[in-house]
């Protein structure tokens, strides 16, 4: 590696761990101070009690406050997926570096902050501000969302549990990037995975632990289901039953 390219991954790991800590530093301060004044302000049991009985509330505070913030920081700071891109990661060029410090602050959002707030409003509100276009009434029980300025889901998209949307892929040393669209109604089962460059029709149903290639586009009102997906029979599908939560 070069002494550029050393340099440019050595200042975009520097960078992360210098806005990501004051991102937390800003975050915890709402939260810490309303547990100092809840301890000048009670004494003995009472204090104990009130602390223990404002630990939910802070972590709540701190996690929305950590979204919010993270959000912002990189819509500031342009840390976002590069739409349509072939990068060879081995130059280590800006588009990319700025693509991994993107994903590194939205890593920490989700060990963070997802593993509570996930599949509620505030979660699909957090992956709207970072980027992603997303309607209303939609349930996103899932961590394993990435590149949110590449994603699109209309509304009433239901994504279960561990399943995996992404906008980018790694091949031969190359990091490719497309976007994902899932229209109107579309559910995407437990464990499914999601390719780059998907189109999902609206009302279609793609069944748990399933792979949707990437470059795929699936027709409205369809049901899919296996590794790849294929498309179901009439009959099959007013059996099938899908797991979404």
């Amino acid at each position: 590696m070069s002494v550029r390219r050393t340099l440019r991954v050595v200042w975009a790991a520097i960078s992360v761990a210098v806005v990501e800590s004051a991102l937390i530093g800003l975050a915890a301060a709402a939260p810490l101070l309303l547990l100092q004044v809840l301890g000048r302000t009670t004494s003995g049991p009472v204090r104990v009690g009130a602390l223990l009985v404002a630990l939910g509330p802070a972590y709540l505070v701190f996690a929305l406050c950590l979204m919010v913030f993270s959000a912002l920081a990189m819509r500031t700071l342009g840390w976002r997926t590069p739409p349509g891109a072939t990068l060879r990661i081995a130059d280590a060029e800006w588009p990319l570096l700025d693509w991994a410090r993107g994903l590194a602050a939205t890593h920490v959002v989700r060990l963070l902050a997802g593993a509570v707030l996930r599949a509620t409003p505030i979660w699909s509100m957090y992956v709207r501000l970072n980027g992603a276009r997303v309607g209303r009434r939609v349930f996103i029980n899932s961590l394993q969302l990435m590149d949110h300025n590449q994603l699109e889901l209309g509304d009433g998209v239901v994504i279960g549990s561990a399943a995996h949307l992404s906008g980018h892929t790694v091949e031969h040393g190359l990091l490719k990037t497309g976007s994902v669209r899932l229209d109107h109604n579309v559910t995407i089962g437990v464990g499914s995975v999601i390719g780059i460059d998907v189109v999902i029709g609206a009302g279609t149903q793609v069944g748990a632990l399933s792979l949707v290639p990437k470059h795929s586009r699936l027709p409205e009102g369809a049901v899919y289901a296996g590794i790849p997906v294929q498309r179901l029979d009439a009959h099959r599908d007013r059996r099938l039953a899908f797991v979404t939560t």
